[in-house]
């Protein structure tokens, strides 16, 4: 029978191993060494079955790079002071064995490489980066971009300012630019969009234009809102096509979950099934932004922002030159994402509540052709239970040709204590890939590393999260639009696009630029924000051990769910569609299927999270009233007076047109995409569907 089951968290096993032989003495029992760990044998007690001495067997194993323990009992019968025992061992290995959150060391690359760096810490990282094409200057981004995020959380009380008011210039200066964008990843996308309907549009980007480091997935009826927007023709959306899949899976590791927590594989043929060659999707929208005007600084890091009355101007500094350039614009956008300093100072404390640390790399070759089937995708993967404080999870994309892009993230709290490192789970990724998908390390042809922080916020109300500023927006992953379950922020800002373009136009056109107008141009849906709690319940809060198995039961439990439901329910629910009776359904499902569910979830979550969650259910519910009452003809009415209202009070037609997106938000109908002439083709039309 079994009797513990722990995780201790340290690479070092033999070290552990040696602990449990050699230093820990039991009370009772006499030990006995074996090759994983030892027997605790009770000559004293007399069995009726085919041992003659009944004994406790204790052993531990690796594997995620971490160790985990395990305590059977070999006899008939409870063994008298074994609670005791296993209580003891239980308190003096973690106390031998303490969680730890190592930070990266200062470095001076004046002095070193970031390999000489780094080597001594990171040592299979180091490895592995020395083989790819632009590996320290990728392994200096990783490092860089993991040291900002952690001073922003860290330091939660004192956001660096980076967005200052400033007197109104002198008439005469207008400015040059209508929209100055701040990211050139999630915001090229927009900002090529926004060119296009004739504004002038600046874009700045700190790295050489059109490098990534992540690859999108998405399906084809999210690319079509692109192609709806005309900012891609059909022909185009094809050449930035890697590969389309068959089918995408979702499995989580059951092997040590109780049987109702136990499920099988979930099939997605229509989730994630596209692999964009997401560079060549960059250089078109980039072409495009010119084309029609646009201007593109790469290599140019922001620096700040002075608001006036009647414009912004951005500092910024021209990386390989050291130069300071000056932008004056009528709008800023942030589309810096998870690190934005803009974000960090309007939220605070507030900016993220969650986040995803993902990391991985897009390999040219090296698989062997039995290992995987390029037809296929690992949608959401585990293959161990809780490693060091996380549970982790792989996705895998085959791209064209025989590339593979792979990788590992865990949804993680934010907590100054434990900020979540990059380089801790590269050196995961390097060491574990073969665990994962059987391969030689040193075969496999690394073409470049995709990592990033995915932030994640639990939104209650649609105000919860500030995403303006006079004359300053946030988009993309700084305004935290993502989905809960995959974090996809790449899909979330596509499938909003037309929403976003279509209010941010709407202000523009009538000069609404003051944080109260542009605060209603946000994506923010009840369905959406109602599964947060998903999210939490798939993290580890930073201190507490829970049970090895303990997010594997309760993945296993919802996907499970949706494997035995219709394929359609599993995608509406991925791609932010699911409504209020299907929900529902679900969750009291999941509830009668494991009722142990509910308090698994209350104990990560905490009373105070709970009570935060029934304020979205209920906010849902009502949402879901408003929807029924109005959807069917506002939407048409909204249409019929745009002409005289939006003369006659252009703040007033905004907020209709903002009130009548969020009554499509999240349905299987798109949402009403703009009227005007210079957006969108005239066959669609506010309130229709596609």
């Amino acid at each position: 029978m079994e009797l513990l089951y722990i995780e201790i968290p340290t690479p070092e096993t033999c070290r552990v191993r040696s602990w449990l032989q050699q230093d820990w003495q039991p009370a009772w029992g006499v030990s006995v060494m074996t090759s994983e760990g030892l027997r605790l044998q009770f000559p004293q007690v007399a069995t009726t079955g085919a041992e003659p001495v009944a004994e406790l067997s204790i052993f531990v194993w690796s594997l995620q790079r971490t160790t985990y323990l395990k305590v059977f009992r070999w006899a008939d019968r409870e063994l008298e002071g074994e609670s005791a025992i296993v209580k003891d061992l239980t308190a003096k290995i973690r106390q031998a064995f303490p969680v730890t959150h190592p930070a990266p060391p200062a470095i001076d690359l004046s002095q070193q490489s970031i390999f000489e760096a780094l080597a001594p810490y990171y040592p299979t990282t180091v490895k592995y980066f020395q083989k790819m094409p632009n590996g320290e200057a990728d392994l200096q981004r990783v490092y860089w971009w993991e040291k900002r995020w952690r001073e922003g959380v860290t330091n939660p009380q004192q956001p660096k300012q980076v967005v200052f008011r400033s007197p109104d210039p002198a008439p005469s200066a207008a400015p040059k630019y209508d929209l100055i964008y701040i990211g050139g990843a999630l915001g090229v996308v927009h900002a090529a969009v926004m060119a296009r309907l004739g504004y002038r549009v600046l874009l700045l980007e700190r790295l050489p234009f059109g490098r990534m480091n992540r690859e999108w997935n998405i399906s084809r009826d999210e690319f079509q809102r692109l192609i709806d927007l005309n900012l891609f023709t059909p022909a185009e959306f094809e050449s930035v096509i890697a590969r389309e899949y068959v089918d995408g899976f979702s499995k989580f590791f059951d092997a040590y979950n109780p049987a109702n927590c136990q499920a099988k594989v979930l099939s997605t043929p229509t989730v994630l099934n596209i692999c964009l060659d997401a560079e060549a999707l960059l250089r078109v929208c980039g072409d495009k932004l010119r084309q029609a005007g646009g201007e593109i600084w790469d290599e140019t890091e922001f620096s700040r922002v002075d608001v006036s009355g009647l414009e912004t101007v951005v500092t910024s500094q021209h990386l390989p030159t050291g130069e300071t350039r000056i932008a004056r614009g009528r709008l800023v956008v942030d589309a810096m994402g998870t690190a934005s300093p803009i974000a960090w100072q309007l939220n605070g404390v507030h900016a993220f509540d969650s986040v995803c640390p993902t990391v991985g790399a897009a390999i040219a070759s090296g698989f062997e052709p039995e290992v995987w089937d390029a037809k296929y995708g690992d949608v959401l993967y585990s293959h161990g239970d809780i490693s060091r404080g996380r549970q982790l999870i792989w996705e895998l994309f085959p791209g064209a040709g025989e590339e593979i892009t792979v990788y590992l993230f865990h949804y993680h709290q934010v907590n100054p204590e434990n900020p979540g490192s990059l380089l801790e789970m590269y050196e995961d990724f390097f060491t574990i890939l073969p665990e994962y998908r059987r391969c030689d390390m040193d075969k496999l042809v690394w073409r470049k590393p995709t990592f990033g922080y995915i932030p994640g916020q639990f939104t209650v109300t649609s105000r919860d999260r500030v995403v303006a500023f006079d004359r300053v927006i946030a988009i993309g992953d700084a305004a935290s639009l993502q989905s809960p379950l995959i974090f996809t922020g790449f899909g979330s800002l596509v499938r909003n696009l037309p929403r976003l373009t279509h209010l941010l136009d709407t202000a523009l056109q009538h000069d609404l630029l003051d944080a109260d107008s542009l605060d209603r141009i946000r994506a923010y849906q009840s369905n959406v924000a109602v599964t947060w709690l998903f999210s939490k319940g798939m993290m580890v809060p930073t201190g507490m051990q829970l049970p090895p198995a303990r997010i594997n039961s309760t993945l296993n439990t919802f996907f499970g769910l949706l494997a035995n439901e219709p394929p359609i329910v599993a995608d509406t629910f991925i791609k932010d569609r699911t409504d209020w009776l299907t929900f529902n359904r679900l969750a009291l499902k999941a509830a009668g299927q494991n009722p142990a569910l509910l308090w698994w979830i209350w104990q990560i979550a905490g009373s105070k999270d709970i009570f935060r969650w029934l304020g979205s259910y209920i906010i849902f519910g009502l949402n879901a009233i408003v929807n029924f009452l109005f959807s069917s003809w506002i939407p048409a009415l909204t249409v019929q007076i745009q002409p005289w209202l939006e003369a006659k009070s252009p703040r007033m037609w905004l907020w209709l047109l903002a009130f009548s997106y969020s009554l499509k938000a999240g349905t299987q109908s798109a949402p009403p995409p703009p009227p005007s002439s210079k957006l969108v083709p005239d066959s669609i039309a506010v309130g229709s569907s596609r």
